[in-house]
């Protein structure tokens, strides 16, 4: 389906989606003098991916919405990475600010160098470098995200998991999609790339509605059959786990853990 307009609205509404996702988390951070519970890892991950992802839309020559997507998500996850070893690692600021620059630059370098080189090879008919950017790209988006499966796996919670957030960069995914398809010529390994991450979001809120709507859906149903019988509710006030407020967009069920371990011993400090 080719039509410019459509394509480019919904490439910057992808854009706009993955910058509020990670916006909120930088000024959070700042906010509060603290990275406690975010990967960096997370973080990283969605760094690499921004550099054979805007490989390969700067040269499969989509809009400029998606070419420029990639180098906003590198930046704003560097930024975000630098801050979790700045709060957490008690790095310096000139240290901090020094190791993203580096690294920022290398990345750059990078980029810009494979975009020349595929240039290259694509004027000669080589096209298989073009697609293993996207399958590189698939694959660091997928591990960014596979590793809330691993935390939620491992603690059986979704505790601390920003949900809303979740789906904001799931939105990104499937506005991207659009604008892929209505693109004069069809990417089909770009749309391969946005939709696997796009389905790993799925699954999470696939694991949210495990752990925490079914078990509300149970706790409800119990407390009104217990009405019925003229029992008292506080019976089954411990059916469901205490949550937390989310204080983190990314936090994972581990870092919400320990954040809860620290809020419990704390009361036993206070003489």
């Amino acid at each position: 389906m080719d039509n410019p307009a459509v394509a480019d609205t919904f490439g910057a509404l992808g854009t706009a989606c993955w910058c509020v996702q990670l916006m909120p988390q930088i000024w959070l951070n700042y906010r509060r003098h603290s990275a406690q519970g975010l990967s960096s890892a997370f973080m990283m991950f969605w760094a690499c991916a921004g550099i054979p992802l805007g490989v390969y839309n700067i040269t499969a020559d989509l809009n400029i919405a998606l070419k420029i997507q990639p180098q906003i998500l590198t930046g704003l996850s560097l930024v975000t990475w630098s801050q979790c070893f700045y709060y957490q690692r008690k790095w310096t600021i000139p240290k901090a600010l020094a190791v993203v620059l580096v690294v920022a630059a290398v990345m750059g370098g990078i980029e810009m160098a494979l975009v020349f080189a595929l240039r290259h090879g694509i004027e000669r008919g080589i096209e298989w470098p073009k697609t293993l950017m996207a399958a590189l790209a698939a694959l660091l988006l997928a591990m960014g995200v596979l590793e809330q499966y691993i935390s939620i796996w491992k603690h059986r919670s979704v505790e601390g998991i920003s949900f809303p957030f979740c789906g904001i960069d799931a939105l990104g995914d499937v506005t991207s999609i659009v604008s892929v398809v209505f693109e004069p010529n069809l990417a089909i390994v770009s749309l391969v790339a946005y939709a696997v991450e796009f389905v790993l979001w799925c699954g999470v809120f696939a694991f949210g509605a495990f752990y925490r709507f079914i078990p509300w859906v149970k706790k409800h149903s119990r407390k009104d059959e217990a009405q019925q019988h003229g029992q008292s509710e506080e019976r089954f006030e411990d059916i469901a786990p205490q949550t937390l407020p989310s204080t983190s967009v990314f936090r994972t069920p581990s870092g919400e853990q320990e954040l809860r371990s620290r809020i419990l011993v704390a009361p036993a400090l206070v003489v």
